[in-house]
C-alpha cells in the first residue's frame, strides 16, 4: 500500500488532541517505513519522543487499507494501560489478553474472530501459553498484518529489565514470513543491545535512532548511607519541590516503608509495587491526576507509564545499570522545561543489586536437583510436588523451571499440571550465557558506582555516553542542586519512625502437605491448639532494630538491653485482648542460652515470670537454611518437646529471636496449648525475609 501523510498527520493530531501537532524528527519517516512494508525496523528514541504513535499510526493505516489486526508485545500492565488509552483516542480498537483480565478473554477472543479489534496487547509471558498459542494466536496468524515489539531491549539477554520469556520472540521471529511487517521500539539501547536485536530480528534490520540528551532534566547524586537520613531528605525535600513525581525503592518493602513515613509526616503519597494488585489502575489515575504528591514505586511502574508533567524522579537506592536509571529518570520532565531526577544513593544498595545478580539465573545446584527430582519421577511432578522434594525456594523452582523450558531444544516440558524430562539435555551454553550476563551486570553495577560519584552537572553527558551516543549533546542542568544534607531533627524523627515499626506475624492455620509424620499431625490446626497473631521487632539488618538484632546474634552472642525496653514498649503498645500472663522461650542447641536470656530479661521489664518449658530434642539445621515450607516443616518435625517443667496455665508470651516459615512457633505453640497453657502470642525480634 502507499503511505498517506495528509492521514497519518490527521490521526496524529487526533491522537494527541492538539489541532497544531507536527511529526518529531523521524516519526513519519518511521510510520512510512511500516506502512510501505519497507522491511524490518527498529525504533532507538528517548522516552516521550512517541514511539507508540508511530505503531498506532501505522496500525490505523494499514487496517483502513483493509490489512489484518497488529499483534503487540508489551512488557508490563501498567504500560497496556496507558497504550490501550493512547490507541483508543486515535480511534484505533485496541484489546489484551493478560493474567489481570482472563474475565474479559472469550470476549476479546470473540471480537478478534469478529475483526473489531486493531491491535492485541500481549505480555511476553503469553507466547508460553499453549491455549493462547493454540487456540488464539493461531487464529489470527495467518492475518497479522503488523508484529509490534515494544521495549525491545528486553530481548537482549543482558538487558537491564531482563524477561525470560522474550527469548520466545526469537523463535517465532526466525518463523516469520519476510514480508510481515516487523516494527522494534526501545528508549534505551546501546551498540551491545543493538547488536543483540539485530541478531534475532535480522541482519538487514533498519534502524532509526535518535539523540539521547534531555534537556529538561536537571540530574544529582547525593550519598546518604543511612535509611533515616534518605527518609529525612525525602521529607524535607518534599515539602519544598513543586509538582508531582515519582520516588523508585529497590524493593516492595522499601516501597512501603518510604510511604508509611511520608504519610506520617503528612504527604499524600502511596506504594505501587508488583503486590499493589486490584489498585495499580486507580494509583496510577491518581498520579495523572495530580491527587497523591508522588508515588513510591518499584519497577512495575516503569517502561510506558506516561505523565509528561511529572516534575521530579528521585531514586531512594541506586538502580544496577544505567540502562535502568536512564528508563526510569526518563519519565520525568517530558512536557516541563525543567524537572528534577536525584538519585539516592545508601549503604543497603549493593547487598540489595548483588541478590538481584546472584539470582537471575538458577546455580548448577538448582539445576541439578530440579532435574535429578524430575528423573526419579517419570509420571511427572507438579511444582508443589517438587517442593517436597527439593530445597529450594518457590521462587527459585519457578525461576528454574521457566528458564530451562525456554531452552530450545528444552530439557523439560510440561504434561497439564506436571514437569517431565525430555531426552534433551541441558547444553553449556546455558550455562555460558548465564556467566556472561553475571559478569555484565557487574559491569553496568561499576559503571552505577561510578555515575553516583560524579560532580553536579556531569551525569547527563555519563548517561548519554554510557548508552554510546554523543556526549557533547548534554546540556547543563536548567534546576540549581538540591541541598544534600538532610534536617538533623527529621533524622532523629526517621529513626524514631523506623524504631517504631512492628510487623505482624500471622498463625499458620494448617500443618503441611503431608502432615508432620513423627509428631502424627495433619489436616487443619484445631484453633485451641494454634498460636494467635504475633509480632515482630523488625526485619533481619534493616536500618531500625535488625541491625542490632544481627549484631546481637552474629557477633556479640547477646541481644542488648536497647532490644529489651524496645521490645517491652512494643508489648505494652500492642495490648493483646488476654495480657500474657507468663513468658517463655523458643530452645536451641546451638545457642542456648541467647534467646532464654532475653526472654527472661524481656520477662523482668515487663513485671512477669519467665518459665523454660520447652526442649530440644536433636539439633537440626538451621531453618534459613531451609529454602521451601515443606523442607521447613520437616525440619521441625520432631525437635522440641515439653521440658518436663510444670506449664503455667493462662496466655504465655513465647519469644524467639527469628521467624522465617513460622513452622518452629507453630509447632511451640500446639505443644503449649497441648500442655494446658492459655492462649500463646508469639514476640520475635527480627524476620529473616523468608515466607511469611
Amino acid at each position: 500500500m502507499t503511505y498517506d501523510p495528509a492521514r497519518a498527520l490527521e490521526l496524529l493530531r487526533t491522537g494527541s488532541g492538539r489541532a497544531d501537532a507536527v511529526f518529531r524528527d523521524g516519526q513519519e519517516d518511521a510510520i512510512r517505513h511500516v506502512v510501505d512494508g519497507l522491511g524490518r525496523l527498529l525504533v532507538v528514541q528517548k522516552t516521550g519522543w512517541g514511539k507508540s504513535f508511530v505503531y498506532f499510526i501505522a496500525t490505523r493505516l494499514l487496517r483502513e487499507a483493509g490489512h489484518g489486526p497488529a499483534l503487540l508485545i508489551s512488557p508490563l500492565l501498567a504500560l497496556m494501560r496507558n497504550q490501550i488509552a493512547a490507541a483508543e483516542r486515535m480511534g484505533v480498537s485496541a484489546a489484551t489478553i493478560n493474567s489481570d483480565n482472563p474475565d474479559d478473554w472469550s470476549d476479546v477472543e470473540a471480537r478478534l474472530g469478529r475483526g473489531e479489534i486493531d491491535i492485541l496487547l500481549i505480555s511476553p509471558e503469553r507466547l508460553a501459553n499453549e491455549r493462547f498459542r493454540t487456540e488464539v494466536l493461531a487464529g489470527i496468524a495467518a492475518r497479522i498484518s503488523l508484529l509490534v515489539i515494544d521495549e525491545a531491549h528486553c530481548i537482549s539477554d543482558w538487558g537491564h529489565d531482563f524477561r525470560p520469556h522474550y527469548r520466545l520472540l526469537e523463535r517465532i521471529v526466525r518463523g516469520l514470513p519476510p514480508n510481515l511487517r516487523l516494527l522494534a521500539t526501545t528508549a534505551t539501547a546501546n551498540n551491545r543491545v543493538m547488536a543483540d536485536l539485530a541478531e534475532v530480528l535480522g541482519p538487514k534490520l533498519g534502524v532509526s535512532r535518535g539523540n539521547l540528551n534531555r534537556g529538561s532534566l536537571s540530574l544529582q547524586t547525593i550519598r546518604l548511607a543511612s535509611q533515616a537520613e534518605r527518609l529525612a531528605w525525602l521529607a524535607e525535600q518534599l515539602a519544598r519541590l513543586p509538582g508531582h513525581g515519582i520516588i523508585y525503592t529497590l524493593t516492595v518493602r522499601d516501597a512501603g516503608q518510604v510511604a508509611d513515613w511520608l504519610n506520617s509526616r503528612g504527604f499524600p503519597v502511596a506504594a505501587y509495587t508488583g503486590e499493589t494488585g486490584d489498585q495499580r489502575e486507580s494509583l496510577e489515575q491518581a498520579l495523572l491526576l495530580n491527587e497523591v504528591k508522588a508515588l513510591v514505586a518499584t519497577t512495575a511502574l516503569g517502561m510506558g507509564y506516561d505523565k509528561p508533567d511529572l516534575a521530579f524522579v528521585i531514586h531512594y537506592q541506586m538502580p544496577g545499570s544505567v540502562v535502568a536509571y536512564y528508563q526510569q529518570v526518563g519519565r520525568a520532565g517530558r512536557a516541563l522545561d525543567a524537572a528534577y531526577g536525584v538519585l539516592l544513593s545508601g549503604e543497603e544498595e549493593d547487598e540489595i543489586n548483588d541478590w538481584f545478580i546472584r539470582s537471575a539465573f538458577p546455580t548448577r545446584d538448582e539445576v541439578g536437583q530440579v532435574l535429578e527430582a524430575l528423573e526419579a519421577a517419570p509420571d511427572g511432578l507438579s511444582v508443589p510436588a517438587l517442593l517436597g522434594r527439593v530445597n529450594l525456594s518457590k521462587g527459585r523452582v519457578d525461576k528454574t523451571i521457566a528458564l530451562l523450558s525456554l531452552e530450545s531444544p528444552s530439557p523439560i516440558a510440561r504434561e497439564g499440571t506436571r514437569w517431565q524430562l525430555t531426552a534433551a539435555s541441558l547444553g553449556e551454553a546455558f550455562w555460558a550465557r548465564a556467566e556472561r550476563l553475571t559478569a555484565l551486570r557487574r559491569d553496568e553495577q561499576q559503571q552505577m558506582r561510578d555515575y553516583v560519584g560524579l560532580p553536579f552537572g556531569a551525569h547527563m553527558a555519563f548517561l548519554i555516553k554510557a548508552l554510546d551516543d554523543d556526549p557533547a549533546a548534554a546540556n547543563p542542568p536548567a534546576l540549581p542542586p538540591l541541598p544534600v544534607v538532610p534536617d538533623a531533627d527529621l533524622v532523629q524523627a526517621a529513626i524514631a519512625f523506623l524504631r517504631r515499626t512492628s510487623l505482624p506475624i500471622e498463625p499458620r492455620l494448617q500443618w503441611p502437605t503431608g502432615g508432620l509424620p513423627r509428631y502424627r499431625l495433619s489436616g487443619r490446626i484445631p484453633e485451641n491448639l494454634r498460636a494467635e497473631t504475633g509480632r515482630i521487632l523488625s526485619i533481619w539488618g534493616d536500618a531500625g532494630w535488625g541491625g542490632l538484632v544481627r549484631q546481637g546474634k552474629r557477633r556479640d552472642g547477646h541481644f542488648a538491653d536497647e532490644l529489651v525496653a524496645a521490645a517491652a514498649e512494643m508489648v505494652k503498645a500492642w495490648n493483646p485482648g488476654e495480657p500474657p500472663a507468663w513468658v517463655t522461650a523458643v530452645p536451641s542447641l546451638r545457642h542456648p542460652g541467647l534467646v532464654p536470656d532475653f526472654a527472661e530479661r524481656l520477662a523482668s521489664a515487663l513485671g512477669l515470670p519467665f518459665h523454660a518449658v520447652l526442649a530440644k530434642t536433636e539439633n537440626r539445621p538451621e531453618q534459613r537454611t531451609m529454602a521451601n515450607s515443606p523442607q521447613q516443616a520437616r525440619n521441625v518435625d520432631g525437635s522440641l518437646a515439653p521440658s518436663g517443667s510444670p506449664v503455667p496455665r493462662g496466655p504465655v508470651l513465647l519469644v524467639d529471636d527469628t521467624v522465617d516459615s513460622r513452622w518452629t512457633l507453630t509447632v511451640a505453640a500446639w505443644l503449649l496449648r497441648k500442655s494446658g497453657s492459655g492462649k500463646v502470642w508469639p514476640l520475635v525480634l527480627a524476620r529473616t525475609g523468608q515466607d511469611q
